[in-house]
């Protein structure tokens, strides 16, 4: 028979969860700070934004890779997990959809610098891409499926020469006359089915 007490089990779980709410913090506080500064940003700014000491980002992430690669899983769980949210709640398919594409796109941003970060470790890189194409895939696929039975949107888009399309319209090498978002839109209009059709 255990010794543990329940106090002391809900008191460690209690902890755990703590422990992860801190880490999502950080991860969040992480990826703001690559957003604006880069994957090569000073750690000593990501633990100020998170209000933790550096010590606590290299306990959890001993390399920069390591951040780098549980920021990019983080973020692809937020935005795997929001589509069937946001398809819930929205007034149609087509605003789930766009909403969705919003939040891959601030995904897609985030990531920016992630190979350069990871160059060392190109099976690393790999299984991430894998990872990002088993979890996004099928929820795009099914924000997609949902707009075109709504009659919203043609049908024959994939889910990979969408989400494909809109990471090639992100790519503006830090041109600030560039705006994907403005593209995006016009790539979505393309998309819509039009009351004549």
């Amino acid at each position: 028979m255990s010794s543990e007490s329940p106090t002391g089990r809900a008191s460690a779980r209690s902890k755990r969860s703590d422990a992860l709410r801190n880490q999502q913090a950080l991860l969040a506080a992480a990826a703001e700070v690559f957003v604006a500064s880069g994957v090569d940003a000073p750690i000593r700014r990501i633990a100020a934004k998170a209000g933790v000491g550096t010590g606590t980002i290299y306990r959890h992430f001993p390399t920069r890779a390591d951040l780098v690669t549980a920021v990019y899983r983080h973020q692809i769980e937020e935005c795997a997990e929001a589509g069937p949210v946001l398809l819930a709640g929205a007034d149609s398919p087509v605003v789930a959809l766009r909403q969705w594409i919003d939040l891959f796109v601030d995904f897609l941003v985030t990531k920016h610098g992630l190979a350069d970060a990871m160059q060392s470790d190109s099976s690393g890189f790999a299984a991430l891409h894998g990872y990002f194409l088993d979890r996004l895939l099928p929820v795009c696929g099914r924000l997609l499926d949902a707009a075109v039975d709504a009659g919203e949107i043609r049908a024959g888009t994939r889910p990979y020469e969408l989400m494909r399309g809109i990471g090639n319209l992100c790519i503006g090498g830090g041109d600030p006359q560039y705006d994907p978002r403005h593209l995006i839109e016009l790539l979505l209009c393309g998309l819509q089915r039009h009351p004549s059709e």
